[in-house]
């Protein structure tokens, strides 16, 4: 019979990765497990995220020593084997588990294994090197190096009962536990194909230029089916949020709302489409399209100088009082009916892969572009009067074509303020934005074609 696994997580306000860690640990071929996490009271949607999966148990804790809150949640657990994962790393396949506990069992001089830590696609230059040179491709047992990585371990549980781990210091106490075990007559052994995908680095400082430099050559060396990681975006819960104030308008004899339902609907990673209306006629009508209408906007959130970041935040305010805690969130205004199809998948996994906390679709512009001051002066923006072919590119964002951000950035009001990216339009049709009864009229033209 498979012994028993107690996977201790320890978090504090990690809901951009919990879903993914979780998503991964939950879908391993070794089953026999239970998941402990330690949580240092996150101000987040960590621990609401955690409750889609199930039969976790959970240690709260108010001032976080890592040893401590490791002993903390080993102390509420059962397993016979401890493993050690931290909540931003992602197993790399569903035999992490497993492979950890195979190396473990070999032998009985094995007091504990830690597994292989790999970069995500957006992990620093500095990051990336301290992984890539630390924890390589061969399998190491180790007699007097003390070195363990408690973001990526397994250990006997009668061990830790021995010698549990430092309940006072603020760092390294797997390294002083591996040192423990050394003395003790044990060994520590290194297991690669237990690997997980992990942004953080060891070391956080170093030049930079020299830190891609040394990145580009290690990974050179590497086998060709090994690559950097992202975040699937089929192990994330992403909804797709469709503002719409007072009745819908028609394009011809069809609802203005339906082209941005339908493309919404389309897309293979958005699990739910809501729509925010202030309106009980057009979330009926929003609902029969296919798209899901549970509330109505807040009052005193339809004016005209109301910010789409209030509206957005309201929803995801009434979401969450549903216990709906999506982990991205699309924002499409109805506005623009001529999306391109698998714009919004495109931009999803490009967010995904680059590690951005929002995306934004936009277009480029090669003319001059100016701003209006006081006293109706302008200001020019772009770089000037320079052939096209050497000019600095200027984009325009438009956000409500599709902008993907983090739910923790929309209840902050905060989406832009972090790293943005902008993903430049294959056709300038998809920009085509529709306000007035001329713009209608024009949509229609080009819908007959």
């Amino acid at each position: 019979m498979l012994k028993k696994c107690s996977i201790i997580i320890r978090t504090k306000n990690e809901e951009k990765w919990i879903s993914s860690c979780l998503s991964s640990v939950f879908s391993q071929t070794y089953e026999n497990i239970e998941v402990i996490i330690v949580d240092n009271k996150s101000t987040d949607r960590t621990i609401e995220k955690s409750k889609k999966f199930p039969n976790i148990k959970y240690v709260t804790i108010d001032n976080y020593l890592p040893g401590d809150s490791l002993n903390r949640g080993i102390s509420a657990s059962s397993g016979s084997y401890i493993v050690c994962i931290s909540a931003h790393c992602i197993p790399v396949d569903k035999y992490w588990l497993e492979n950890l506990v195979s190396t473990l069992e070999e032998d009985e001089s094995y007091a504990g294994v830690y597994g292989r830590q790999e970069p995500m696609s957006f992990s620093t230059s500095s990051d990336k090197r301290d992984m890539l040179l630390v924890f390589g491709l061969d399998r190491k047992i180790q007699s007097l190096d003390s070195f363990f990585h408690n973001a990526n371990s397994i250990l006997h549980r009668h061990l830790w009962e021995k010698s549990p781990f430092d309940n006072k210091i603020t760092n390294i106490e797997d390294r002083l536990w591996g040192q423990e075990m050394l003395n003790a007559g044990y060994k520590l052994a290194y297991e690669p194909k237990a690997s997980v995908y992990h942004y953080h680095g060891i070391h956080q400082d170093g030049n930079i230029k020299r830190c891609n430099n040394v990145v580009r050559i290690i990974q050179d060396m590497q086998p060709a089916n090994l690559k950097d990681a992202c975040l699937d975006a089929e192990s994330l819960d992403i909804v797709a949020i469709i503002p719409i104030k007072g009745k819908d308008w028609y394009i011809g004899d069809r609802l203005q709302m339906s082209y941005t339902i339908e493309s919404a609907l389309q897309s293979d990673y958005i699990n739910r489409v809501f729509v925010t209306t202030d309106n009980k006629e057009t979330a009926e009508l929003a609902i029969s399209l296919g798209a899901e209408c549970p509330f109505l906007r807040s009052e005193g959130l339809v004016k005209d100088y109301i910010s789409l970041d209030a509206v957005l935040k309201d929803a995801i305010i009434h979401m969450e009082e549903s216990e709906v805690y999506p982990d991205l969130v699309v924002v499409l205004e109805e506005t623009f009916p001529f999306r391109e199809d698998g714009l919004i998948d495109e931009m999803i996994s490009h967010m995904l892969n680059k590690g951005l906390d929002t995306i934004i679709a936009a277009k480029s512009e090669s003319g001059s572009i100016w701003q209006e001051g006081e006293g109706g002066l302008f200001t020019r923006l772009d770089s000037g009067d320079i052939p096209r072919l050497y000019k600095e590119k200027s984009y325009i964002g438009l956000k409500g074509l599709c902008c993907i951000t983090h739910t923790e950035l929309i209840r902050q009001e905060n989406i832009f303020n972090n790293k943005v990216g902008l993903f430049k339009l294959n056709s300038l049709l998809s920009s085509f934005e529709v306000r007035s009864d001329d713009d209608r009229k024009t949509a229609l033209h080009y819908m007959k074609y």
